[in-house]
């Protein structure tokens, strides 16, 4: 079977600022996610699969559905209703362990409720006497990335799920009276098109971030991206083996910045100063406060600095509040400035 070759990451042209966003969310996915509002044709798609692709490899339970980490899986093995998985864990008998890439899983417009969380199979329970679960969507993106594209375009009902997962880390399902909870930590990043309809405030405050991109205005650049397109669609491998140096490098730098993460420091005062700014933004409860903190430090570890600064809390207000701001009715969504420095 012929190896999928991804587009990489560092060859795509501009959009400095959505691979920012996509990166912290890697650093820290409690973040709770990134919403990207733009144009078609921006790269969006592009650099959400080809950042999965320079992630480190991960250790997962071979077969599992639900993406388990080993020595994570027997409580929700012994209740899946997978034979083999129960028996497994029932014996004590050693998960085969296998190493794969990180996981991008992509949900469709039109997908059910019942698709995205899955579901309790009955006919099973009626003839066997045996509840058993099958996954949806939220399983299979575990460990991973869910990518929604056309988001605003989802029934809002199954965009509160996705967030309520995306925010506490499992999903449960409940049918007939039997309830199935397994874990469901993702980084979800959506995309829409405002042209096509805006989603409900009350969903735009559920994601951590949001950046507003548009195509490139620059010849020159609009001129890289066509060259560098056509290289790779006429040579995959070679293009890809002219950027793995910097590839290597960006995921050097996100492996560093995970693991110095937990070590990030801020000073009080500098709390205040974020208080402060959400205060006179006008912006509704507290998850401001909390998403601008994280992305902050976040953004210090992606600098490789134990401590937040004030530029960290700078561009971090610019990718978590505009989003979250009151707004007249008709007003749109601007987007964050740019004079800020962001290098990725």
């Amino acid at each position: 079977m012929e190896k999928n070759i991804v587009y990489p990451f560092s060859a795509i042209v501009g959009q400095v600022r959505m691979k920012l966003a996509l990166i912290l969310n890697i650093i820290n996915p409690h973040i709770s996610g990134v919403l990207i509002r733009g144009e078609k044709g921006t790269a969006k798609s592009t650099a959400v699969r080809a950042l999965a692709d320079i992630l480190p490899m991960i250790d997962a339970v071979n077969g599992c559905p639900f993406q388990l980490l080993p020595g994570d899986e027997e409580g929700v093995c012994r209740d899946c209703g997978n034979t083999g998985c129960s028996e497994r864990v029932i014996a004590g008998k050693p998960e085969e362990v296998i190493r794969r890439k990180v996981r991008v899983v992509e949900l469709p417009v039109g997908a059910t409720e019942d698709r995205v969380v899955g579901t309790m199979d009955l006919e099973h329970a009626l003839k066997k006497g045996e509840k058993r679960f099958e996954p949806g969507i939220l399983a299979a993106a575990h460990r991973g990335i869910l990518y929604v594209d056309e988001i605003n375009l989802l029934d809002d009902h199954v965009v509160d799920v996705l967030l309520d997962s995306a925010a506490m880390g499992i999903n449960t399902v409940e049918r007939e009276g039997v309830s199935f909870t397994h874990p469901a930590r993702f980084t979800l990043v959506g995309t829409m098109n405002p042209e096509e309809g805006e989603l409900r405030p009350q969903l735009l405050d559920r994601f951590g971030l949001c950046v507003g991109i548009e195509g490139i205005r620059n010849s020159s650049e609009r001129v890289d991206v066509m060259e560098r397109r056509i290289a790779f669609e006429d040579n995959p491998g070679g293009f890809c083996l002219k950027w793995e140096e910097e590839s290597g490098k960006t995921a050097a730098c996100i492996g560093a910045a995970i693991s110095l993460y937990p070590q990030v420091k801020i000073e009080r005062d500098k709390l205040f100063g974020i208080a402060k700014r959400c205060v006179e933004a006008g912006v509704d409860g507290h998850r401001a406060d909390i998403i601008t903190l994280k992305t902050a430090r976040a953004l210090a570890a992606w600098n490789g600095r134990s401590e937040v600064t004030d530029e960290d809390i700078d561009i971090a207000v610019e990718l978590a509040l505009p989003h979250r701001m009151r707004r007249l009715p008709f007003e749109e969504i601007g987007e964050p400035g740019r004079g800020t420095r962001v290098g990725v």
